[in-house]
C-alpha cells in the first residue's frame, strides 16, 4: 500500500490565535441557544433534495452561527450544511455543520453534534464538537491539547484491531465495496457500533471507542474532528493514510492507537 505521510495538526508551526478559538466558543454558545428550544418539541422535518431531512433548528443555528462570524471576521469565508459558501476562496475559512447527526435529533436522541471548523488554506486548525443538550463539548486546535469539557482529552492505546471497539454511523452511508471494506474490519474488531455521527469522535478522542470509519462524508461532517482527534493524541486520515482537508473524498478513518490505524488501513486497501 501507498501510504502517504499525514501531516497531524501538532505539526503546524503557528498556533491557533486564542481569539479565534474564543470566537468558535462563541459560535457555539448561539447555535446551541438557538437549538434547544427545538429538542423534542414536535418540529416539521422537511426532506432535502438528497432525502436527508432538516428542520428550522438546523437552518436557524446556522444563520446564528453565519452571522456571528460575518461580525467578527467579515473577510473570512464560511462554507455550511443548509446555505452553502461564501467567500471560500479566503485564507481563513469556517466549515459550518449547525446539527450534525439530524436522524439522532429529530427522533429525541441528544447524541447529535454541532460542528465547527477553521481551515487555514485548505487545511483544519481549529475543530469544535458540540452536544447542546447533555453539554458535552471538544475543543481542538493548532498548538494545544484537545480539551472535552475543560479539561484535556486523550485517546487510549489499542495495540491489536481485534481488541478495538469500531464504529461508524450507518452501514447505510457506504457503497456496496466500501461496506464490504468497512466488514474486513468489523469482522476483526472486537466489537462494533453504529450510531453517533460526530459526536461518536469525540467519544474516541475521550478515550471511549478506538477506531472509526466512514464513508461520503462531505467536508462540513469532518473538517471540526480533525482538530479534536489529533489534539487528543490520535490520528484521522482517509482511506489510504493521507491527511484530510479540502480536497479530501469523505472516506474517513480515525483511530486513537498507531497500531490500530495502521490495521485499518490495511484491511481497508484490500
Amino acid at each position: 500500500m501507498n501510504q502517504q505521510p499525514v501531516a497531524n495538526v501538532s505539526d503546524v508551526t503557528q498556533p491557533c490565535p486564542a481569539e479565534l478559538i474564543a470566537l468558535a466558543e462563541r459560535l457555539v454558545a448561539a447555535s446551541g441557544a438557538v437549538i434547544r428550544p427545538y429538542f423534542r418539541a414536535g418540529l416539521q422535518v422537511v426532506d432535502k433534495a438528497d432525502l436527508s431531512p432538516v428542520t428550522a433548528a438546523d437552518r436557524e443555528a446556522e444563520l446564528a452561527i453565519r452571522a456571528l462570524i460575518t461580525q467578527a471576521r467579515p473577510q473570512d469565508g464560511i462554507i455550511g450544511e443548509e446555505f452553502g459558501r461564501e467567500r471560500h476562496d479566503s485564507p481563513y475559512v469556517w466549515v459550518i455543520d449547525p446539527i450534525d447527526g439530524t436522524k439522532s435529533f429529530i427522533t429525541g436522541r441528544p447524541i447529535f453534534a454541532t460542528l465547527i471548523a477553521l481551515l487555514h488554506e485548505g487545511r483544519p486548525i481549529l475543530g469544535v464538537i458540540d452536544q447542546p443538550i447533555i453539554g458535552d463539548r471538544w475543543i481542538g486546535a493548532a498548538g494545544m491539547a484537545t480539551h472535552f469539557n475543560g479539561k484535556p482529552a486523550q485517546v487510549r492505546s489499542c495495540g491489536a484491531l481485534d481488541h478495538a471497539v469500531l464504529g461508524t454511523t450507518s452501514p447505510d452511508l457506504f457503497d456496496p465495496d466500501d461496506f464490504a471494506r468497512f466488514r474486513r474490519v468489523a469482522g476483526v474488531a472486537k466489537l462494533t457500533m453504529y450510531g453517533g455521527d460526530g459526536y461518536a469522535y469525540g467519544l474516541l478522542a475521550a478515550g471511549f471507542a478506538d477506531v472509526i470509519i466512514e464513508a461520503n462524508l462531505k467536508l462540513y461532517d469532518f473538517a471540526a474532528l480533525v482538530p479534536v482527534i489529533e489534539g487528543a493524541g490520535g490520528m484521522i486520515t482517509d482511506w489510504q493514510g493521507r491527511a484530510l482537508g479540502a480536497d479530501s473524498d469523505g472516506r474517513v478513518l480515525a483511530a486513537g492507537d498507531e497500531v490500530a490505524h495502521g490495521a485499518a488501513l490495511e484491511l481497508l486497501a484490500g
